[in-house]
């Protein structure tokens, strides 16, 4: 049987299981956001931080990993929108929240400041391992993410693709939304070559993303 491009990552071993059960079951903090590279924590451990659009499920996503709701806050206030996030996860990895990109009604020149600071951090940060770009399983990737993504491309950041909200999707149209996301990733030489299916709802994918983030090196 010929595999395809993009398989979904498989659930991990027991062993790689419970690292990425300890890393999450230690403390989880925030730090501070970050609205200038001057700002940024020290570069003193591996971090992964999670980009996607607006309303897609990142802070629930970061929420259901650490096991604490009110960790990651969505929030439509413009200055939240232009913050880059630390959270530390355990005392070896940073996690970081990028802010939701997509806003129709931001105004133009918050968004040239956030994509400004964002391909700085993402060209300048060497202890960064992946990024993860979110989207959502109902609706496949979107021309915004592919900006994204070829950002990324750019930078030379490896970044895995995950499917957020994988409940909300029938089992009959998913086969769909599976095709267009693995042609999209295709036409990206940083995509890393397996796709996340998670649900923070069902809770279904959260050990395997949490077994990636502790095995990272």
């Amino acid at each position: 049987m010929t595999q395809l491009p993009f398989p979904i990552a498989e659930a991990p071993d027991a062993q790689t299981e419970e690292r990425g059960r300890l890393l999450f079951a230690g403390e989880t903090e925030f730090v501070k956001g970050v609205v200038a590279m001057s700002g940024l924590p020290p570069a003193d451990r591996i971090e992964v931080c999670f980009a996607g659009r607006s309303n897609v499920g990142k802070s629930t996503l970061i929420n259901a990993l650490t096991g604490r709701k009110g960790l990651a806050r969505a929030s439509n206030t413009p200055g939240r929108t232009q913050e880059i996030n630390f959270f530390t996860a355990g005392d070896e990895r940073y996690l970081v929240d990028l802010p939701g990109y997509g806003y129709a009604n931001a105004p133009l020149p918050v968004v040239e400041k956030w994509q400004r600071l964002l391909k700085q951090y993402l060209s300048g940060r060497q202890t960064l391992r992946r990024a993860f770009v979110l989207v959502d399983a109902r609706h496949g990737v979107k021309p915004v993410d592919h900006e994204i993504m070829s950002l990324l491309d750019s930078a030379a950041v490896t970044f895995q693709c995950v499917l957020t909200k994988a409940d909300k999707v029938k089992a009959k149209d998913r086969d769909a939304v599976l095709s267009q996301t693995r042609s999209a990733l295709s036409k990206h030489p940083a995509a890393f070559p397996e796709i996340v299916l998670t649900s923070s709802e069902k809770g279904d994918g959260i050990a395997t993303l949490r077994a990636i983030i502790a095995t990272l090196t």
